[in-house]
């Protein structure tokens, strides 16, 4: 055997800490309060705590962090209006989000935009999906007709429920995601906007 030490990875990873040298004093605050403003975010959506409350509990030197914290839940809680329950974790989310930004005209200017997507999403777009859902039911139907009638010949009358095969649902899912790709890829734009504002 060599005279080589094997150093564990804690005695690694003290030695990268040292190189680095101590933390500033922001980093510090950084680390430690923007959990803390995560924190705050899923109690208020949970409990629907008062944040404007909440964060006079903070050290004026913190409160940019624990808003930071709290902004990163407010806005990934922000989805497409798949039902009622996501509209009004939406419209929570919004809300909480508004009274953390100082710059609530840029908030509001960007909600409207979200709020047409949202409405186009729920009108134009579940027109879409349902279109879409007749048109692969059908493409299924025949295709599992053709499939029985060269299996059994001109066999009439047997009936599959296509809705309920695998293949179909697979099929629906992904060009379920495919419809509302569009709609997810103009909301992230949204919510990068509304990340970087102040």
């Amino acid at each position: 055997m060599s005279d080589v030490d094997i150093k564990s990875a804690l005695e690694i990873a003290l030695e990268k800490v040292e190189k680095l040298g101590s933390a500033t004093e922001e980093e510090r605050l950084r680390w430690e309060y923007v959990p803390e403003g995560e924190k705050l975010a899923a109690k208020y959506l949970k409990e629907g705590t008062n944040l404007v409350l909440e964060l006079k509990k903070y050290p004026v030197n913190a409160k940019k962090y624990v808003i930071e914290g709290a902004q990163g839940i407010l806005i990934r809680n922000i989805n497409m209006p798949k039902d009622d329950i996501a509209k009004r974790k939406n419209r929570q989310a919004m809300d909480g989000l508004k009274t953390l930004k100082s710059d609530k005209v840029g908030v509001e200017n960007i909600y409207s935009a979200m709020r047409r997507i949202f409405e186009h999403y729920l009108k134009q777009g579940e027109q879409q999906r349902k279109q879409a859902y007749e048109s692969l039911k059908k493409e299924f139907e025949a295709k599992i007709q053709a499939a029985i009638q060269q299996q059994l010949g001109s066999f009439v009358g047997y009936k599959v429920d296509v809705e309920r095969q695998p293949q179909f649902q697979e099929e629906w899912r992904r060009m379920q995601s495919q419809l509302d790709s569009q709609y997810t890829m103009l909301l992230e734009e949204y919510k990068r906007e509304l990340k970087a504002l102040a």
